[in-house]
């Protein structure tokens, strides 16, 4: 009988095969890492947000990384949708920033949070049950997906066999994620809704309707054998690769009576582009 435990733990497998780290709550819990989450409500890994900026920039002086570490551990507007805005502009375009360089000068530069050009220069990391206390209690999401010790995806998980507990009662799960902890979902690349069997990739604003499958891997051509939707996802959208330059050229922001509104370009759309 499938489960919802079993259906983590395969995905999990796929993702290992796909280059991701995999770690449990636990071990990132404030009391076993420390340098990573200051207490409970801490959503940002300072510590590998902190490695990946010194790796990235090392001409930065360590005072300004820790600027940056600072302002990224921090949502930087009040309302979610802008505050998605503002951070995935820093992850594409940097983080502007000025130090003293070694003359004394001042010195203007943007501090880089993403290798685009070497997938393995950054730190991939996926955390299942990762227990965080929100605004009313304590939540676990399934899996989330952490990109230099960002949160930029929530997969959230129902037991394919209880028929109560549908996909979309993922994505009430989630959106209760988001009025509660919403400094969670401020660099959110995507949301990912599943029972393993089905699966729907959606954007931090997306509607139940606006959820729309990932049905290929590489290429049409390249599909599981198997039908488990949440394969091609874990293996064709979450490849290293792929995320990254899904993350750079495949997400915009509309205003829509005076609402931010993020759209993330469908599997075809993506495939047709990258084909072309």
């Amino acid at each position: 009988m499938i489960t919802e435990d079993l259906v983590e733990q395969q995905a999990l497998g796929w993702f290992r095969e796909g280059g991701w780290s995999v770690a449990t709550g636990s071990e990132l819990s404030p009391e076993s890492a420390p340098n990573e989450r200051g207490d409970w409500s801490v959503v940002v890994l300072a510590g590998r947000l902190r490695d990946a900026i010194t790796r990235l920039n090392p001409q930065v002086p360590a005072d300004t990384v820790e600027e940056v570490v600072r302002l990224l551990s921090n949502r930087p507007h009040a309302d979610l949708g802008q505050a998605n805005r503002i951070r995935h502009r820093q992850l594409i375009e940097g983080v502007p920033v000025e130090y003293a360089d070694a003359k004394g000068q001042k010195v203007g530069d943007q501090v880089r949070l993403v290798d685009f050009a070497d997938t393995d220069a950054n730190d991939w990391l996926v955390v299942s049950q990762m227990q965080i206390k929100g605004s009313k209690t304590t939540r676990k999401p399934d899996l989330m997906l952490f990109l230099n010790g960002l949160p930029v995806a929530n997969v959230e998980l129902k037991n394919p066999a209880d028929e109560a507990a549908d996909i979309w009662k993922a994505f009430h799960q989630i959106q209760t994620y988001k009025a509660e902890m919403p400094d969670l979902y401020a660099a959110n690349v995507a949301l990912v809704v599943s029972n393993g069997m089905t699966a729907r990739v959606g954007s931090l604003t997306a509607s139940e309707e606006r959820f729309m499958p990932w049905r290929a891997v590489l290429d049409e051509d390249d599909r599981p054998s198997l039908e488990f939707e949440l394969e091609a996802v874990a293996r064709g959208f979450f490849d290293r690769a792929v995320f990254l330059d899904y993350l750079r050229s495949f997400v915009l922001f509309e205003k829509d009576d005076g609402q931010v509104i993020k759209k993330i370009a469908g599997y075809h759309q993506f495939h047709g582009v990258r084909a072309a």
